[in-house]
């Protein structure tokens, strides 16, 4: 298995910006961190910040932050839906100072979305991306990323699409260096975001891909409560 996996490594990225092994089902989330961090050991560069997509990269992101001793924080995305189709991305609102609307170019060149359409779809989802950061962290503000060696986290991938938008808008708060962690993904989602970020660290790419449910042992819907516990784990001792 370990050499499968290696090979199709190799296949990838010859010079070593995406890394991966073969682990092909994962126990739990927290699991999954632990063994992302050990990865990430000397990878993400120095003093960096934890990123984590709630709800479900923050326990992954908790255990990361625990091991770099990093500070961990959440990075909120929202998606805009299509008038006629909502659950068709047309651009996706991503928390930070300032907020950043990154539009799906390939649903826009199809999609007629008018500039209020968007003004008013931004404006509802940033208050909600509020709502969120206020019962998460208490309303505590962003960390600034600029300058700053970033870990962005989620506890899987499939199409990508929203781990997208979080890059793109990471990219133009000017990171020092940008690392993309995520326990499982597709082969050809982790090709697509390479270019995005300096690299990418993933446990595995099973090939083929199906849910990302299917390679955990444990993959339940996380409660608030939950979040909020893994949260407070990964602070540091006062």
């Amino acid at each position: 298995m370990q050499r499968e996996a290696n090979t199709r490594y190799q296949r990838l990225e010859p010079r070593r910006k995406i890394v991966a092994v073969g682990h092909l089902l994962i126990r739990d989330r927290a699991e999954a961190g632990r063994q992302l961090a050990e990865m990430l050991l000397g990878r993400c560069g120095s003093d960096p910040i934890v990123l984590a997509l709630p709800r479900g990269g923050v326990p992954v992101a908790a255990e990361i932050a625990r091991v770099l001793k990093a500070p961990l924080d959440l990075l909120f995305v929202r998606k805009i839906g299509t008038p006629f189709e909502p659950e068709l991305a047309y651009a996706a609102v991503v928390d930070g100072v300032p907020p950043q609307t990154v539009v799906n170019e390939d649903v826009a060149q199809y999609a007629s979305v008018d500039a209020g359409y968007l003004e008013r779809e931004t404006r509802h989802e940033l208050a909600e991306i509020a709502r969120r950061r206020e019962a998460y962290l208490a309303g505590r503000a962003p960390l600034d990323v600029q300058g700053r060696s970033v870990v962005l986290v989620d506890d899987g991938l499939a199409t990508g699409t929203t781990a997208r938008a979080a890059l793109l808008a990471l990219r133009r708060r000017q990171p020092a260096r940008l690392t993309l962690a995520v326990p499982v993904a597709p082969a050809d989602t982790v090709r697509e975001l390479a270019p995005l970020v300096d690299a990418v660290v993933c446990l595995a790419m099973p090939e083929p891909f199906r849910a990302i449910g299917c390679h955990y042992d444990d993959f339940h819907q996380l409660s608030d409560d939950e979040v909020i516990a893994a949260l407070r784990s990964a602070a540091p001792s006062p």
